[in-house]
């Protein structure tokens, strides 16, 4: 949902509405902008997910800080998972300073304080919990934000971050919102418990969240069609009998459920006006279907429709048309 966009703003008043909007959605905390006399550009847009808030936050240079003294002055206690999809954050925290790139992310804990700032153009996109629903102790969490890079998790939760913004619009308002949620806050948990936890937590938290754990791998490898089972299961540690257990006891059939995901993709796809000039065969291909017939029976009988009416649907609704439909 777009909360702000300066463009819609005399330029006069675009630094101080952007702050405004910052606090109201995020808490207390400062501001400075890259270059403000150069003008100032921002598009910031945030969307619910039961109790999980996700930000984007895209357009020039800035630095935004909160200090204890900041926290004192509004009743939130949330941590957040920073991540920067166009240009190279700067993170900053009690000494720890790091880049975060497009291949990493950056915790920070509200009450502890923290710096974060981009320059030029920028897309951050984060999301912020109450720290209470990670049920970890506070000290854990501070101890995990310098060691991230570390952890196996990080690109599991990176990529699942990436794919929320992607369909926020859609995801947010979804009956299985409050489920995205509950899987990103195990994640999270497991992130955290992997760099900062003892032997035996991490052992529970590792059982505890194997198969969320499991599910982000496979959305990650979604588009690879040498994803099978026993690559899955060995990227876990696991054999396959576990691996089609611990599905069948999570309510799902792990081969039914990749291909359903795989369609989900192409479907979308099909209709997006970026991809019509693309074959529906490079878009089935793109998706981990090497064979053509059978994506479209799939397609077919899931949806009621061809891959080709699909597409023509969704055209005829107001898309505009463009490149070849075969």
């Amino acid at each position: 949902m777009l909360v702000l966009d300066t463009e819609d703003l005399p330029a006069a008043d675009r630094i101080e509405a952007f702050h405004a909007a910052a606090v109201g959605e995020s808490g207390s905390c400062a501001v400075e902008q890259e270059h403000p006399e150069t003008g100032v550009r921002k598009k910031l847009e945030v969307w619910t997910f039961g109790p999980l808030t996700l930000f984007s936050t895209h357009g020039s240079g800035m630095r935004v800080w909160r200090t204890p003294r900041h926290a004192r002055f509004d009743s939130m206690n949330t941590v957040s998972i920073i991540t920067q999809s166009q240009g190279t954050g700067a993170f900053t925290w009690n000494g720890h300073q790091q880049h975060v790139g497009p291949d990493s992310l950056a915790l920070a804990h509200k009450t502890a304080g923290y710096e974060y700032a981009w320059s030029g153009t920028g897309l951050s996109v984060a999301f912020m919990v109450d720290t209470e629903r990670l049920g970890l102790p506070e000290e854990q969490i501070r101890t995990a934000i310098p060691l991230l890079q570390h952890s196996a998790v990080a690109p599991l939760l990176l990529h699942h971050i990436r794919a929320l913004h992607h369909r926020a619009d859609q995801l947010s308002t979804d009956p299985g919102a409050e489920a995205l949620a509950s899987a990103t806050l195990e994640l999270t948990r497991a992130l955290i418990v992997s760099v900062a936890a003892g032997d035996r937590t991490r052992r529970q938290v590792a059982e505890d969240t194997l198969l969320t754990r499991i599910l982000a791998y496979i959305r990650a490898h979604l588009t690879d069609p040498g994803l099978t089972p026993h690559r899955i299961a060995a990227a876990h540690n696991i054999s396959v009998r576990t691996l089609y257990r611990l599905c069948e006891q999570g309510g799902l059939g792990l081969e039914k459920w990749i291909v359903r995901r795989r369609l989900e993709g192409a479907r979308h796809d099909l209709a997006a006006p970026e991809h019509a000039h693309r074959t529906i065969e490079a878009i089935a291909r793109s998706w981990g279907f090497t064979n053509p017939a059978y994506f479209s029976r799939r397609f077919r009988q899931t949806y009621g429709a061809t891959p080709r009416q699909w597409r023509r649907l969704h055209r005829a609704a107001g898309f505009p048309s463009s490149g070849d439909l075969a």
